[in-house]
């Protein structure tokens, strides 16, 4: 019996990597052509998704490419003021370590036999057991799972649920080798995660173990369609960087300076998410995981949730041996309830993100009392 699984992001290799520990063959079908294709995106903070890589065997792989580090954690306000700064001491438990999530992909890569992903394969549409590929080729399977991301191709087999945005806006920048480019801006940063919360935007900081620091410029409650309207030049890249400076104006200047400082990449990015408690009656043969089930806003908890989805529903497929119906139930139901509490804590910390006065807020949701 064939389980096809469309996506080789993390939960759709956890998926497959668990099943293949448990003896249970998959193929997974992915449209990029090969692992290199494209950029991975930034560092993960991997905490209750550390389960899923115990189940995969690959817990101690993990912790060799993990930066405990990456839990260090600076708040400030846009005239400089800090709030907190939190430094982790060498021996602290890597209970929320960050990984770069292209390093923690390639690991479930390398952790399965090299022809179970099958690169090059972008999926169409699936009928009578028969899945469609945008090429013209077509393949079998027993088992459907949709791995495929925010704007899954596989969901419209069991929902009309569509991700919708959420007033949110990111522009996404980079500095390259920051330390030997600008070492006082790579200090102020600091190892881990930088945050500055003004009204209505935030510019968030984040150290790569490869040397670069990612930057968020977060702007929320703006329009969908608010990079067409913004003024922000994204074919020119000098230009947008002194757009978007003033757009900070005001800002303490070291704070500007690392949009100054940044590369010529500059992508803007909308926020969507799916409804909180989405959920579907099951179906035999197909159901989702990840960003397809479940989309929430960026605040930590999406790529632990496919981690887990992926975990799960291998060992539920691995306890219910050729009985997909049941395994599929048994996966859905606790998914259903585990995702749905993180989307509640993700709304609500989107919801402190985007209110009057952020900073203290986060600042009190981090220390509280």
């Amino acid at each position: 019996m064939t389980i096809a699984i469309v996506g080789a992001g993390l939960g759709g290799l956890a998926l497959a990597r668990v099943l293949h520990v448990h003896g249970i063959d998959a193929v997974v079908y992915e449209r990029e052509p090969s692992r290199g294709a494209r950029g991975q995106g930034g560092m993960l903070d991997i905490h209750s998704g550390q389960r899923a890589l115990r189940e995969a065997g690959l817990i101690d792989q993990f912790y060799a490419i993990a930066r405990g580090e990456g839990q260090d954690m600076r708040l400030l306000e846009p005239d400089g003021t800090p709030l907190l700064q939190e430094d982790t001491p060498e021996d602290a438990p890597l209970e929320r370590p960050e990984v770069d999530r292209a390093d923690l992909r390639n690991l479930l890569l390398d952790s399965l036999p090299e022809d179970v992903v099958r690169w090059g394969h972008s999926f169409a549409y699936a009928d009578h057991d028969l899945l469609h590929f945008t090429d013209g080729s077509s393949a079998t399977y027993d088992l459907l799972v949709g791995a495929d991301g925010a704007n899954s191709r596989v969901r419209p087999l069991l929902t009309d649920a569509r991700p919708a945005h959420i007033g949110h806006n990111i522009v996404e920048l980079c500095i390259t080798d920051i330390d030997r480019t600008y070492p006082d801006l790579a200090a102020m940063v600091g190892r881990g995660n930088f945050w500055v919360f003004g009204d209505g935007q935030s510019l968030a900081a984040q150290r790569n173990g490869d040397g670069r620091v990612r930057i968020g410029l977060n702007f929320y409650n703006t329009a969908e369609d608010w990079f067409a309207t913004s003024g922000i030049p994204f074919d020119d890249p000098a230009a947008a960087r002194v757009r978007l400076i003033d757009l900070f104006a005001g800002w303490d200047p070291r704070f500007t300076a690392l949009i100054a400082a940044c590369d010529d990449t500059i992508v803007p990015r909308s926020i969507t998410t799916l409804p909180i408690g989405l959920t579907w009656p099951s179906r035999p043969g197909v159901t989702l995981l990840g960003d397809a089930a479940h989309l929430m806003p960026p605040v930590g908890e999406g790529a632990n949730m496919a981690l887990l989805d992926g975990a799960l529903l291998g060992l539920a497929l691995a306890a219910h041996p050729g009985d997909f119906p049941a395994a599929v139930k048994e996966y859905e139901r606790e998914m259903f309830e585990r995702t749905s509490a993180a989307g509640r804590q993700s709304a609500h910390v989107h919801e402190i993100l985007t209110s009057p006065d952020a900073s203290r807020k986060l600042l009190a949701f981090f220390q509280p009392g």
